[in-house]
């Protein structure tokens, strides 16, 4: 993986550019630290900061085609680079370096934009065609990879993380008001909104283009499940487990391809635990893996990591993270998340991935997609139930169910049958709703904005953020099974904008390593989206085919264990042990004043009750909502951590001048 930052439109002096480009590039050289390139030409700049993975002798970027008449600046990874290349060599091109790179030249040379369909990996890359004058910017399918953009008077900028853009003179990093009530509600902006107000977000799956004339931004793939009544095709369950075994392997194969190590994060789990079983006869010098273990029984799963690695073989270290490991890094994690968020848990994975970049690892295999992709989410179980209680209201088992879905929420089990129909709106729901599936969620995180400022709910009046997503759902959403209604919510928006980015490329590229997610491979996802859903949710057994299909893989004990799901300990962190000197300093009554977006009363108690430790789960979602909104601000808006620095990166490499 790599760092992406470019301009397209007004023409600059080239010595201008050159210290542009490189004050941008230099913010985000934690994503490649390996080397540095760039290219200045007619109205045109790319800068690129490398992660040496695949063509490191030969893979420097930008990379140009022989005539110079195309370049490209390319973050992340074609895994199918090899059948790509012997493809294009076929039709008589003739290729000058082993990297992927070169791949996406040759391809948009064949193909022009519809390139992007033969692509089988996790990128954002940006083209520019001088014959056309013309830019093509793609990110994955999936949003793997992240890609930002913003106008400024006649040019347009765009970068891999924000940082880089906010580098840009004039550029503002005022906040959108309406992207933090979307944390508040989905966990995470929903692109093209960001946090920022003058800033957007390509989303996945999408393409911008730009040129003399204009910019357009369009989708070029999204997530195609069947209709309901659709007659499915009768295949037997052990016929898919099987194709779906033989894709899952040929997936993980082709994400071991590197010309360095690639090792894998093993949380003990399922979904790592397949990745790590499926990935260990390609790794030609064995596999390490990489896990984190907490102190609480409510977090850890270290005892399932012990297992996997006794069973693989496989040369494993950890990390423990406690409550000052979190509090310890948590402003760190705001810095890199560019964006406020709802929960802890991006914590230990930013201290995991400096723990396998100090053991001089930079790619990983992780399990992410699986629980999208295979519905192995408590929110499709609670789903089921909520509508057999809109279908059934006056059943007595609506409860007992209810209980069952989170045997690892010991409060849960303590709640009147009032309480629970409440909270999982059992009531008042109505099943046509297009986020039935999602509103327990929205309802329970969209509680914290009872600290919202009284000048911020005033700015808010009359904005509902499910509008946003409900623009987004495809024409045929309504005639889908519910569960496949469900998967699409949950793989469109919750996994690309903060499961694959506050937990995933942000926390791993904090420290220059590459996660790769075989569960994402878009032939399974597609594959995926035609299983019949009561193969993959068979009553209360989460993910069914997939177990099925990789049943002699695993020890018994790691294949039928009931989902845990990743969490870490929230606004605890912040006061089992020595409290952080920020807490105070953010959250002070003037403090949150000055910065105007909570209520300063509100928001002392609140800080009162979690000193105490006697929060409930509104208020654990809120502090931490409100804490890392704070920190944010402090970040961004007064750019008090970070300043972009001004020498020139180590390595210079120029195809172009103005």
């Amino acid at each position: 993986m790599c760092g992406v930052i470019g301009y397209f439109g007004d023409r600059v002096p080239t010595q201008e550019a050159r210290h542009l480009l490189h004050r941008m590039a230099v913010s985000v050289q934690h994503r490649g630290p390996d080397d540095a390139g760039f290219y200045i030409g007619d109205g045109i700049g790319f800068a690129h900061r490398r992660l040496s993975i695949v063509g490191i002798a030969d893979g420097h970027q930008p990379m140009a085609n022989v005539e110079g008449s195309l370049v490209v600046c390319f973050n992340g990874e074609i895994f199918n680079y090899v059948e790509l290349r012997d493809m294009l060599e076929a039709r008589g091109h003739r290729f000058r370096t082993t990297s992927d790179t070169e791949v996406i030249l040759h391809l948009y040379a064949d193909r022009g934009d519809e390139c992007v369909d033969h692509l089988n990996g996790d990128f954002v890359f940006a083209l520019w065609d001088a014959s056309r004058r013309r830019l093509l910017i793609a990110r994955d399918r999936m949003g793997v990879r992240p890609l930002f953009y913003a106008r400024r008077e006649n040019t347009l900028f765009f970068a891999s993380e924000v940082k880089a853009l906010l580098g840009v003179p004039g550029l503002s990093a005022e906040m959108d008001p309406f992207a933090l009530d979307q944390v508040f509600t989905f966990w995470a902006p929903v692109p093209p909104r960001t946090i920022f107000k003058d800033i957007s977000e390509l989303p996945a799956g999408h393409l911008l283009t730009a040129d003399d004339g204009g910019m357009t931004v369009r989708p070029y793939w999204d997530i195609a499940f069947p209709d309901a009544a659709e007659r499915e095709d009768g295949r037997a369950e052990a016929d898919v487990a099987d194709e779906v075994l033989a894709l899952l392997d040929d997936a993980t194969a082709i994400r071991m391809r590197a010309d360095v190590p690639v090792g894998a994060y093993l949380s003990g789990g399922l979904d790592s635990s397949i990745t790590c079983a499926l990935a260990k006869p390609y790794a030609q010098s064995g596999l390490r893996t990489f896990s984190v273990t907490f102190g609480s029984q409510e977090h850890d799963e270290s005892s399932y990591q012990r297992e996997m690695v006794r069973a693989l073989g496989t040369e494993h270290s950890s990390i423990f993270c406690g409550s000052d490991e979190i509090a310890e890094a948590f402003p760190s994690v705001v810095l890199h998340t560019e964006k406020p968020v709802v929960r802890t848990a991006p914590a230990p994975l930013y201290l995991l991935s400096r723990h396998v970049r100090d053991e001089a690892m930079k790619v990983v295999l992780t399990g992410e997609g699986a629980d999208e992709v295979f519905a192995g989410y408590d929110i499709f179980k609670e789903a089921r139930v909520r509508r057999f209680c809109a279908r059934q209201p006056g059943s007595q088992r609506r409860w007992q169910l209810f209980r069952r879905l989170y045997p690892y929420l010991p409060g849960l089990q303590q709640q009147s049958p009032d309480a629970l129909a409440a909270y999982f709106g059992a009531h008042d729901d109505d099943p046509a709703d297009p986020l039935f599936s999602h509103r327990p969620r929205f309802r329970s995180t969209g509680a914290a904005k009872i600290f919202f400022s009284a000048a911020l709910r005033e700015e808010l009046a009359g904005y509902d953020a499910a509008d946003e997503l409900l623009a987004r759902i495809p024409a045929d959403f309504a005639r889908w099974h519910p569960l496949h209604q469900a998967q699409y919510l949950e793989t469109k928006f919750l996994l690309p904008d903060y499961i694959l980015s506050s937990q995933g490329d942000r926390m791993a590229m904090a420290h220059g390593v590459e996660g790769r997610f075989p569960f994402l491979d878009h032939r399974l996802v597609e594959l995926a989206a035609r299983i019949p859903p009561a193969m993959k949710l068979k009553g209360f057994v989460e993910k069914s085919i997939l177990r099925k299909a990789t049943e002699g893989l695993l020890p018994p004990a790691i294949n039928t264990r009931v989902k845990q799901p990743y969490r870490a300990p929230d606004s605890a962190s912040f006061f089992t042990g020595a409290e952080p000197d920020y807490v105070g300093r953010l959250l002070n009554r003037t403090a949150v004043e000055k910065t105007g977006l909570f209520n300063p009363l509100a928001t002392e108690k609140l800080l009162s009750k979690c000193r105490r430790q006697a929060n409930g789960f509104r208020d654990n979602t809120a502090f931490v909502g409100v804490l890392s909104t704070q920190l944010w601000h402090e970040a961004f808006t007064k750019r008090s951590a970070w300043q972009p620095g001004h020498h020139e990166p180590s390595r210079t490499i120029q195809y172009g001048d103005a």
